[in-house]
Formats: structure tokens, C-alpha cells, sequence
């Protein structure tokens, strides 16, 4: 690894700093202050080894990304509006391409705050609904049209000045006609039936706006090298509601290998529901049995994937109906793990945790948690008891936040439990004092992010319970397994009880009591910062990187 000063990431800024279409080659170097900025990434190169790919294989990974492109465009209109005319305001070369990585002009990494003057604060709601419009006025144009609250639409205002929802397939319509013939495109070349099935259902998908049965198609597929996540997806983006659905995508290659080691877990979610330490009703849902599990080298990211912190992780579908048929799929993104943990998690170690622990902060342990994490999205409660609404619908703009909370914490529950039975090969100690280094690590995407938030309040509520203790003297922070287990347990029952009462007022107040930074924590973290750790990574990514280009 580079040392700071010699950032690679700030060798690809300039060298590459207007690579995106339109842009004018720029040569002015960043100003200090947004030097500072770009500072708190570090560029990872996102390749894989496409050696034992075909011709068509390779041709479709370039469809793929094109396709991946649209999706990226449509993301700025929701997340921001018009890029060009915001780069156009934009003198400073560095801070535009932080705008570029902000997909806005707002940091990411610290609680949206804006770093173009004048810009003003982020809507919570982006650029999904009108700017001056209030929750009380939505709610009730959403009491006579539901389409409002659809995950598929954006909300604008008519001549006369009414709420209405505009399908993104109307909204975005040439965009989403040209990802959709990307991906029939590719679905010719595809050489894996059930591939070039999903590939064909998730063109017409985009096209109408309904993802049913595209996503049982994709969770049908079991043997196909290349995959693609696309579409909208996620609804972190809409932090007024939680109702919107951001379009990105990722495209993948699966490590076979891997993968085989990984699948028998899935396998297991039933015995492991059945045991949750919550009372019966709670747990009464039954994961589906066609679980997939696997590990993949990210070959592209796009759109909301791409936007300030970078998943190391997937488990989708997000349908609740999909999950109750066939389970979900989890995939690990190895390659962008794998980076995260020797360029952040490792030097981050080096300062905050205890230096006789350090040596429990290992990759297998840093693997296992985030795969456990994503198993256990499928683990849990789905429909609040009174059985009228899902968890997503109670908790509106809290539910990502929540969930993601109950997945880091289920998962260390899954490891605990899996590591008790001999059917995980792990070291209970190195899961987690790297679990307690996790947490730093992701405190440091700030409240606008759910994994952040979800992070603080297990820090809060850890330290509570004397998970973890931190030493004066030396500013380091020391895991005690069996305070540790009990407080796993502890926060399991607490959030599990509150996603099942669908309560959102005593959800808010959890947020409350326990998502904030306090003084010593945030002593702490400037403490990382000023130690020049980067708090993510960007990528330099594409065809040429992928050596697509050459012949």
C-alpha cells in the first residue's frame, strides 16, 4: 500500500479527472480544501481475471456496463437533478470530481453537508419529490392516489399544482429504453439459459416498471459465471419517506470456488430462525429454503452502488413476496472486501483497538461477518404481528437503518451459534474484536447513511451492556467476549420486538436514545482522520480497466 502523500487516487485524478462524457480535459490541480475532501477515499482498481472467458462473454460484460451507464445518469436526476449544470458552477477540478463521487453536491460521509456554496441542504427526500413540498401534504395526496408511495415513481406537481406520480419508465423513458436493449443485447450472447431468461424479464421489467417476476427469475439462476444486479433497488436515498427506490447496478463474476465452500450455509436458515433469542411470535416466519449463497468479484458499480460508501455485499430480492417463494440471494463481493480490509479496516485496528487484540482482526473473520450479515437479512420478521403492513411499510424512513441493524447484529448471532455447532470454522474471539473494529469503520459514513446510523446505535448500546471497554491511557478499545454474547443477544430481541410491533414512534426514540456520537467517540474518530485512514474507497473501473478495450 501507497503511503498517503503518494495516494494513487490522487495520480488517477489527474489523469483522469474529466474521463465522464462531455466534460472538458481539465489539468488545475485540486485546491487544498478539496484535496482534504478527496482524502477521504482511497482508489482501488476493480479488475478480476477474465483469462478464461469467452469472446461473447467478454462482448457481454461491455453490454452490461453500458447498460450500467444508464442506470447512472438516472441516479443523479434522483439524487440531485441536472449533473451538467451543477459541474458547469463548479470551478475547482477536485471538487468536482468529489461532486461526481457525491453524485451531488453534498458529502456523503458527513450527514450530506454541502461543500458547494450555496447549494443549500439536501432535501431528505433528493430530488424524488418536489423541494418545497411537506410530509403533510403528501400524505394526504397519497390517501387518494396510492401510486404516491409506489417504490417505482417519481412525485411532481401538475399545472394545477397537484401531487402526481409519474412511472420511472414515463419519466426516464429513453434512458430506460436503452439499458433495456443493452440487456436483450446481451441476453443473445448469453450462454446460460436461466441468465439469458432473467436478462430478457429484467429488460421488460425496466420497461414496466414491475420486477416480479424478473427477481424470481434472477434468484432462479444457479450456474451462471457472469451476473448483473440492475435496476431500482435500494430506497436509502429517500430519507423522507424510505418509499423510493434508487437505480443502480453492479456487474459480477462469480468465484466458483467460493461460492461452493459458502452454500451450505444458506441451507441453514430454519434451524437458525427457530432458535432467535425473541419470544415465539417474532420468529414465526419461516426463510425461504432456495437461499443462494456466493462469493464475486465486482467488475462495475453504477448508480446508488457507487455513491459514497461502497457495499462489499448483496442480498436481494427487497420483495417480501420474492423472499416468502424462494429466500433471497447473498453475494459477497471479494475483491472490494479485500480492499476495504487492508487499506481501512487493518490501519484503523491498528489505532483504536487494544494491541494484544489487533492480532483477532483477520480477513476470514472480516468475510465471515459481512457474509453472515447479509444471510441474516433473511432471518427475522418481514410483516409487523398485526399482519397488516410489511416492516418496510411501518417504519418508512427508519426501516433501512433498522434492518440493517438486525442483519450486523443476527449475523455475529449466526457465527456464535454456527461456530457452538462445528459448522463454522472460525475463532469466536477473532469474530468479534473485528466485528468491534467493523463498527468504527462504518460509524464513519455519518448519520445520512443507514449503516452508519445502524452502527452508532450498536456502539451506544454495546458500550451499554460493557461489550467493550475503552482504556484511558492509551485511547484503545478492548472486546469482552461474554458481555459481548449477552449484548448480541440483547439487541437481537430488542430490534427484532420493535420491526415485529412495527411501532415507528418507538423505533424514532431508539434512534434517538442510542444513533448519536458522543464526545469521546468523536475525539476517537478524529483521531482516525488526522491519521490520514481513508473512510472509503473509489474506484477506478470500466472496460479499459478491464483490458474489454483491447482486441
Amino acid at each position: 500500500m501507497l503511503p498517503r502523500s503518494c495516494s494513487p487516487f490522487l495520480l488517477f485524478l489527474l489523469l483522469s479527472l474529466t474521463a465522464c462524457s462531455g466534460d472538458a480535459p481539465m489539468t488545475d490541480a485540486p485546491s487544498p480544501e478539496a484535496r482534504a475532501l478527496l482524502d477521504k477515499y482511497t482508489t482501488v482498481r476493480l479488475t478480476a481475471d477474465l483469462g478464461d472467458l469467452t469472446d461473447g462473454q467478454r462482448r457481454l460484460i461491455g453490454l452490461l456496463i453500458e447498460a450500467a451507464q444508464e442506470m447512472d445518469a438516472i441516479f443523479w436526476v434522483e439524487a440531485y437533478g441536472d449533473r451538467d449544470a451543477l459541474m458547469a458552477r463548479i470551478d475547482d477540478p477536485g471538487l468536482r470530481r468529489f461532486a461526481e463521487i457525491n453524485y451531488g453536491p453534498w458529502d456523503r460521509l458527513a450527514d450530506n453537508a454541502p461543500f458547494i456554496e450555496g447549494v443549500g441542504p439536501k432535501p431528505p427526500g433528493a430530488n424524488f419529490y418536489p423541494a418545497d413540498m411537506t410530509k403533510e401534504a403528501f400524505e394526504a395526496a397519497a390517501a387518494e392516489n396510492e401510486a404516491l408511495r409506489s417504490l417505482y415513481t417519481m412525485v411532481r406537481r401538475d399545472d394545477a399544482g397537484r401531487l402526481v406520480a409519474i412511472p420511472y419508465h414515463t419519466f426516464f423513458a429513453d434512458r430506460i429504453e436503452r439499458a433495456a436493449a443493452k440487456l436483450e443485447e446481451a441476453a443473445t450472447l448469453a450462454e446460460d439459459p436461466g441468465f439469458r431468461h432473467y436478462l430478457e424479464r429484467r429488460a421488460r421489467a425496466l420497461r414496466t416498471d414491475d420486477y416480479y417476476e424478473s427477481d424470481l427469475a434472477w434468484m432462479d439462476m444457479k450456474d451462471n459465471r457472469i451476473d448483473v444486479v440492475i435496476g431500482p433497488i435500494e430506497t436509502y436515498e429517500d430519507q423522507l419517506f424510505g418509499y423510493k427506490a434508487a437505480h443502480e447496478t453492479f456487474v459480477l463474476l462469480k468465484d466458483l470456488a467460493w461460492s461452493e465452500r459458502l452454500q451450505r450455509y444458506a441451507t441453514l436458515l430454519p434451524a437458525l430462525q427457530r432458535g432467535l433469542p425473541v419470544p415465539e411470535a417474532y420468529k414465526r416466519e419461516m426463510p425461504g429454503t432456495n437461499s443462494d449463497l456466493g462469493a464475486y468479484d465486482a467488475l462495475y458499480y453504477a448508480g446508488d452502488a457507487n455513491a459514497g460508501s461502497k457495499t462489499i455485499a448483496i442480498n436481494l430480492p427487497n420483495d417480501e413476496r420474492v423472499q416468502a417463494a424462494r429466500g433471497s440471494r447473498r453475494l459477497q463481493l471479494k475483491n472490494a472486501m479485500q480492499a476495504k480490509f487492508d487499506q481501512i479496516l487493518v490501519p484503523l485496528a491498528g489505532l483504536l483497538i487494544a494491541e494484544d487484540q489487533r492480532p483477532y482482526v483477520t480477513f476470514d473473520a472480516f468475510f465471515g461477518n459481512t457474509m453472515f450479515h447479509e444471510v441474516a437479512h433473511g432471518l427475522g420478521i418481514k410483516n409487523t404481528l398485526d399482519g397488516d403492513r410489511t416492516v418496510r411499510e411501518a417504519l418508512r424512513d427508519l426501516a433501512s437503518s433498522i434492518e440493517e441493524g438486525k442483519a450486523d447484529v443476527l449475523g455475529l448471532y449466526m457465527v456464535t451459534e454456527l461456530i457452538a455447532q462445528g459448522e463454522w470454522d472460525g475463532d469466536l474471539m477473532e469474530h468479534y474484536t473485528t466485528f468491534l473494529a467493523s463498527i468504527f469503520r462504518s460509524i464513519r459514513f455519518g448519520g445520512a447513511s443507514a449503516h452508519g446510523t445502524a452502527n452508532l446505535i450498536r456502539f451506544n448500546f454495546f458500550q451499554e451492556r460493557g461489550a467493550f471497554t475503552r482504556d484511558e491511557a492509551t485511547g484503545t478499545y478492548r472486546v469482552h467476549p461474554e458481555a459481548m454474547a449477552e449484548a448480541v443477544d440483547a439487541l437481537s430481541e430488542r430490534i427484532l420486538t420493535l420491526q415485529g410491533d412495527g411501532d415507528y414512534d418507538a423505533v424514532a426514540a431508539f434512534v434517538d436514545a442510542y444513533g448519536f456520537v458522543g464526545e469521546t467517540l468523536q475525539a476517537d474518530l478524529d483521531r482516525v482522520n488526522a491519521a490520514g485512514i481513508p473512510v472509503d474507497i473509489v474506484f477506478e473501473q470500466g472496460p479499459a480497466v478491464l483490458g474489454l478495450d483491447q482486441p
